[in-house]
């Protein structure tokens, strides 16, 4: 064994530029095999992390226009969502799958702490939206049943707001309890909700009863979501958006079949999409960092023949002296074998750092999509156990790569191996 690993070395040793630049696809392939694997792991995280700050088994609903005539009445008319929309959806027509109901209204305000000022949207909800929407508490609680009833003038602020109507330094939870001044109105605070990467730096939540009396809402909403059971595939789901869509567009005259006059956001059928769309992704990455991988195997796999062909003068010799076949085999395979195993460790290694550095960098960085701030890449990395699989896929195939040289280097002839120059 220690002879075989000495004329390893020594093979290396006369080849070295030959030998790096091989290394050097090896490692690049496995490279990036595990940066796109990252970087696709990262891009699924986020958004798994944008669709599952909803329940899954939600459907919202938004008020649009009119995209065709009906009734009489032209297209482009503006649909406004009412209160007896939420008695129909509660109704007896759909009481066979829909379960509850939180619906919202709200206005831009201004919010005003001393000398400190910050703009916001306030939302008018119901308790429900806490775990419809997912929302994270740091301090206190969310709007409750007392709240609705009695019209209580409490708010809930997100904590980025918190802290920009605190000095410096001070603790967001100094502001439980206190009041702000809310375009002219005193709101206690009661809760403060966790800022991420994922949520609005300035929504705030108060009683829905509260603001549609303050703001004279009337019976106008502006969105409601609903959550549901029963409908478990997405052929199901569509035909329940169907019919769902066509009771509220007729309540409005608007056509049945409208899909501009209401927009419904189901999330359970957007999970189903994702899903899809995660695993596509998922192979595609595969396969393309596999088709890398591939250059740097073939690359061993020619650098090998070429070896064989310069040392078939020395192979000859091996043979005329007793040399079996499976000894010559056995050391154009190991050799393979080591250049692929050392340089895809190194290419392992680097992806590894790589995929950190994306974490560090891309990883705490947003795009703004439909006003929402949404993380570019969250954990952008790729287990050791992946990685290590993958290096021994490629140590696989560097044995492979190193099969066919072998064997031609078995069948010289030490004759015809003599006379080669």
């Amino acid at each position: 064994m220690r002879d075989l690993f000495i004329e390893i070395y020594e093979s290396i040793r006369r080849n070295k530029l030959r030998t790096v630049l091989t290394g050097f696809a090896v490692a690049w392939g496995i490279f990036m095999l595990i940066v796109l694997l990252g970087a696709g792991n990262g891009l699924i995280n986020s958004f798994g992390q944008a669709s599952g700050s909803f329940a899954s088994n939600t459907i919202a609903v938004y008020p649009g226009r009119t995209s065709e005539p009906y009734d009489g009445l032209q297209s482009g008319r503006r649909i406004t969502l009412q209160d007896q929309d939420m008695a129909l959806t509660l109704g007896p027509a759909f009481a066979a799958h829909v379960d509850d109901i939180t619906p919202t209204v709200g206005t831009s305000v201004t919010v005003v702490r001393g000398r400190k000022r910050s703009s916001g949207y306030l939302e008018g909800n119901y308790p429900s939206r806490l775990d419809v929407e997912k929302i994270k508490l740091r301090y206190g609680r969310f709007i409750d049943r007392k709240d609705l009833e009695e019209n209580r003038k409490v708010v809930v602020i997100p904590e980025r707001m918190a802290e920009n109507l605190l000095p410096d330094g001070r603790d967001v939870k100094a502001l439980m309890g206190e009041r702000l001044k809310i375009n002219g109105i005193m709101y206690r605070v009661v809760g403060i909700t966790a800022s991420d990467l994922m949520s609005s730096d300035n929504l705030m939540f108060a009683p829905f009863t509260t603001v549609k009396k303050v703001y004279n809402k009337g019976n106008d909403i502006d969105d409601f979501t609903f959550s549901f059971h029963g409908l478990d595939t997405e052929e199901a789901n569509e035909e329940f958006e169907k019919t769902y869509r066509a009771a509220i567009n007729l309540r409005h005259r608007a056509s049945p079949t409208d899909n501009g006059a209401l927009w419904l956001e189901n999330r359970f059928t957007q999970n189903l999409q994702m899903g899809k769309a995660r695993r596509v992704l998922n192979i595609a990455l595969w396969i393309i960092g596999l088709f890398t991988l591939l250059g740097g195997i073939v690359g061993v796999s020619n650098i090998m023949l070429i070896t064989v062909k310069e040392r078939t003068h020395e192979f000859g010799i091996r043979k005329a002296i007793g040399a079996s076949p499976l000894s010559i085999t056995k050391l154009i395979m190991a050799e393979s074998v080591t250049i692929t195993t050392i340089f895809g460790y190194v290419g392992m290694v680097a992806g590894l750092v790589a995929c950190e550095v994306l974490d560090k960098t891309l990883g705490s960085s947003t795009m703004d999509i439909m006003g929402e701030q949404i993380a570019v890449l969250i954990d952008p990395t790729v287990g050791v156990n992946v990685a290590l699989e993958a290096t021994l896929l490629l140590i696989v195939a560097g044995t492979i790569a190193g099969l066919v040289p072998a064997l031609k280097a078995a069948r010289v002839r030490p004759i015809e191996a003599l006379r080669a120059e």
